[in-house]
Parts: structure tokens; C-alpha cells; sequence
């Protein structure tokens, strides 16, 4: 958003996009706190934003009594508990609306298709469309996980910065969940690279030994998010893979478009 230099009321109408700019403001000013790490002072909110000051403290003090942000003891101030539900219930419907891609996925592949975000620190499945195999994997929706043994967590860590990786990997740590789980800092750091010049995510026999599982982020997704196939290694071979990796790439790319449209689509 551009910065506003003039003191009109917060109430304007936006121009072309009909919205409220106080409203536009406001959640500018929450995603530039998340971007942040959850928690800042009014002077890098005007600062980043543009805004003055007393603009800033104005749409603080309304988003602090409607619970979407807390100050702190420190005067700071954080995003609120609020903010979880409506997070919560973005992650069922995001799951919601790729169920169809997933699909597609299972008809195309034969294999289980999975939906994965990246929550704090953790992995969580947020949708799953079964294979029509009697021999089939099953995650269960909600699950989480640790994203160094999955194929999903390497695709969601692949781009970033390598001192975020080892810094979440520290917080976690790296227990093995089977004897092929990569179980140091370096290993994974080495996988994200693969990740990188591949294209693609591989998890090996290395969440659950029988088990191949190939992933893909879905690119510009509102959130970290990732979408993959499992199946028993038997399927999931390396010549399964030069099939399937093509699959995954284009669903996840038009998946991409579906969920940047429903964005900016009015309704």
C-alpha cells in the first residue's frame, strides 16, 4: 500500500477498490506486524507503512479493544489470541479449496495427494484426497509434523534463508523416525539444495520406511503451503517420479492462480 501523506479521514472511500481505507490500513498493518515477527513499536509500523503516527495509534487502539492485537507490558505491541480462530478457519477452507486439485492429483498419479502448511515451527496436513488402492498411505488432516523428515517440509524450507533453517532446526531438533530420517543441520541444509536445483521434494523411506512421498510448494500461496503425493516405494519408484513430478508442478501452479483469484475477486 502506498504511504498517505495527507490527514484525511480514515473513513475515504479507497478509490477503484471501493474498499474503506481505514479498514485497508488496518489489515496492512497487521500483515506488516506479522511480517515482522508478531511483534513491534508504533515508530516501525509508521516507519514501514507511511502512515503518521497518530494514525497509526488510532487504528491500534481499535484493533487492541476488538482483540486482534494486544500491547504489550513493553508498550509494543502484538498480534492478538483473536487472530488465531480466524486463522484456524482459513486453514480448513484452504484445505477446502484444494480438495479438487487434490483429486485431480489422485486420478492422475494413482497415488494419496496431501495439502501441508508451514504452522510456527511445525507441519500441518490440512487436506487429503485417498488413493484408490487397497495399499494406500493415510495422514490424518490436522496432523503435525516436523519438517525436516517429511518431503512437504523441504519443499515449504527450500527458499529460506539457511540461518532461519538451522535456527528452527535448533528449536525443534531433528529426532530420527526412521533410520533414513536426515538427522543433522548440514544433511538437510544439503537437501534443501537438491530441493532447489530439482524442483521438487523427496521424502525417502525417511518419515515412515516403505514409504515414498514426492512434494511441491504451491507458488505465491497466501500462506506457506505444500502439496504432495505418497505411496508405497514400490509405486513411487525413481521412473514414477519422472511422471509424476510434471503432475504436481502444474496443479500446484493453477492451484496457485485459484487461490490468488478467490483473493482479489469481490463477492
Amino acid at each position: 500500500m502506498p504511504p498517505s501523506h495527507a490527514s484525511t479521514a480514515d473513513s475515504k472511500p479507497s478509490g477503484t477498490s471501493g474498499g474503506v481505507q481505514s479498514l485497508e490500513r488496518a489489515f496492512d498493518l497487521l500483515e506488516r506486524m506479522a511480517d515482522a515477527g508478531g511483534e513491534v513499536g508504533l515508530s516501525e509500523l509508521s516507519a514501514s507503512s507511511g502512515l503518521p503516527l497518530p494514525t497509526i495509534h488510532r487504528l491500534m487502539r481499535t484493533l487492541v479493544v476488538c482483540g486482534y492485537v494486544r500491547q504489550q507490558p513493553n508498550r509494543r505491541y502484538a498480534l492478538g489470541p483473536r487472530l488465531i480462530r480466524l486463522g484456524e478457519s482459513a486453514s480448513r477452507l484452504l484445505g477446502t479449496w484444494a480438495r479438487p486439485y487434490l483429486s485431480r492429483l489422485v486420478e492422475e498419479t494413482g497415488e494419496t495427494a496431501n495439502m501441508a502448511l508451514l504452522d510456527g515451527d511445525e507441519i500441518v496436513y490440512v487436506a487429503q484426497v485417498p488413493s484408490k488402492h487397497s495399499m494406500r498411505m493415510f495422514t490424518e488432516v490436522g496432523r503435525r509434523v516436523l519438517p525436516h523428515s517429511t518431503g512437504v517440509g523441504k519443499a515449504l524450507l527450500a527458499h529460506t534463508p539457511a540461518d532461519e533453517v538451522r535456527a528452527l532446526l535448533a528449536r525443534t531438533g531433528m529426532p530420527a523416525a526412521t533410520e533414513k530420517t536426515i538427522t543433522t543441520p548440514e544433511g538437510f541444509l544439503d537437501a534443501l539444495e537438491q530441493v532447489r536445483r530439482a524442483g521438487y521434494a523427496v521424502d525417502d523411506n525417511e518419515q515412515e520406511i516403505g514409504v515414498r512421498c514426492l512434494a511441491v510448494s504451491v507458488p505465491n500461496s497466501p500462506t506457506s503451503a505444500a502439496i504432495s503425493i505418497s505411496g508405497p516405494a514400490g509405486r513411487v519408484t525413481e521412473a514414477a517420479t519422472e511422471r509424476i513430478v510434471p503432475i504436481l508442478q502444474q496443479v500446484a501452479g493453477e492451484l496457485s492462480e485459484a487461490l490468488a483469484s478467490s483473493g482479489t475477486n469481490g463477492g
